[in-house]
């Protein structure tokens, strides 16, 4: 919200869909969007106001919430134009229950069905504005990414861009192995899920694209690893993997595998667009990157090796924003908990990372950093 005539405007708004029982609070307000806390006489309800670099949140979630009301939250209104969401509350996020991997079990297929489903809405979903990351477009902007001004040195530069071959190679792998695009949601963890009873829905699509579904789970299983603590190889991965998969069939187990790679660079990829619209004034960018030459000599690709150097591509929030809390919005638009504290519902970090892995295979990694969503 721009100022006091917007929140006005946005309050009418408000009246004209529902009753408002006590003052229209502003839950939180930050670059990307606006959300107000509504009471009603029967809760709460949540007003969205998106920023133009999330402008098709609105109508991508009404189109979601009409097809999978039960998986969505309730859209109670919604202006295209000016990207404003009116959604019912949808209870506590999951991550207040401590991230648990049985809820993801239940949250992963009814994910899948979904992202099936919204396969035959592709085009109408990137001529209404969702941002264009099918597999065939990335190593154009592989090339982008590293064709920017980083602050890193020289060699880690040059790695980067030598891993551009090898990163087109991987995304044509992933092209043949013929899995529909769809709709991707791209923050899917523990603060964008919501239970409410034995109800689970999943919220805050402001950072969804279209491309292969499967790199959805490069966050969530982040999450799982640096929150809940599950370690590499844990078997819990391999479960909620084929119950992710369970919908689409099976022989898909090499396809998730390639896509998990694909997708760290495709995030990161995604980031661009947040950075760009945020700007130097709330946040700085930073791009590191892991893994040498050395460090990862020996070692099959892919291993978990933490030889080398730690890194990241992120954002750091404004001196003057960075102790700032958030309150918890049943809007779905939460940051993640740091990774490696106590899981709590509060804003703080944010999956924003490019690391690189080897010198001939420098497969990206997530990492977290302490950032301004």
């Amino acid at each position: 919200m721009s100022g006091r005539a917007d929140l006005a405007h946005a309050e009418d708004w408000i009246r004209a869909h529902v009753e408002p029982m006590g003052p229209i609070e502003t839950a939180h307000d930050r670059p990307w969007a606006t959300v107000l806390r509504v009471p009603v006489a029967d809760g709460v309800v949540w007003f969205k106001a998106c920023a133009p670099v999330q402008a098709f949140e609105p109508r991508l979630t009404a189109e979601l919430s009409a097809r999978y009301p039960d998986r969505v939250a309730e859209v109670l209104g919604y202006d295209e134009e000016r990207a404003w969401l009116l959604l019912g509350d949808a209870g506590t996020p999951i991550g207040a229950f401590g991230n648990p991997p049985g809820t993801w079990l239940m949250v992963l297929p009814l994910y899948a069905e979904m992202q099936r489903g919204e396969a035959a809405h592709t085009q109408d979903h990137l001529a209404h504005g969702v941002p264009d990351l099918r597999v065939a477009t990335l190593p154009a902007r592989y090339d982008d990414l590293v064709g920017r001004e980083l602050p890193l040195e020289r060699e880690e530069i040059d790695r980067l861009r030598a891993f551009a071959p090898r990163f087109a190679e991987l995304c044509d792998e992933l092209v043949a192995r013929d899995v529909s695009e769809t709709v991707q949601h791209d923050d899917l963890h523990m603060s964008n899920v919501y239970a409410q009873g034995e109800q689970l829905r999943v919220l805050d699509w402001g950072d969804s694209s279209i491309s292969h579904p499967f790199v959805s789970l490069v966050v969530t299983f982040r999450f799982l690893e640096e929150v809940t603590k599950l370690p590499p190889g844990d078997p819990w991965f391999a479960r909620l993997r084929d119950a992710y998969l369970e919908p689409y069939g099976r022989g898909l187990e090499g396809a998730f595998a390639l896509s998990m790679r694909v997708g760290a660079v495709a995030h990161a990829i995604a980031w661009l667009r947040q950075r760009d619209h945020l700007g130097s004034r709330w946040c700085r960018c930073y791009f590191e990157t892991r893994g040498t030459s050395k460090g990862v000599s020996g070692r099959r690709v892919g291993s978990r090796d933490n030889g080398g150097r730690s890194a990241r591509l992120g954002v750091q929030p404004h001196p003057s924003r960075a102790r700032q809390g958030r309150p918890r919005a049943a809007s779905g638009d939460e940051a993640p908990s740091r990774p490696g504290r106590r899981v709590r519902p509060r804003g703080g970090a944010r999956p924003i990372l490019l690391p690189s892995r080897g010198a001939r295979d420098p497969t990206p990694r997530l990492r977290d950093s302490r950032g301004c969503r």
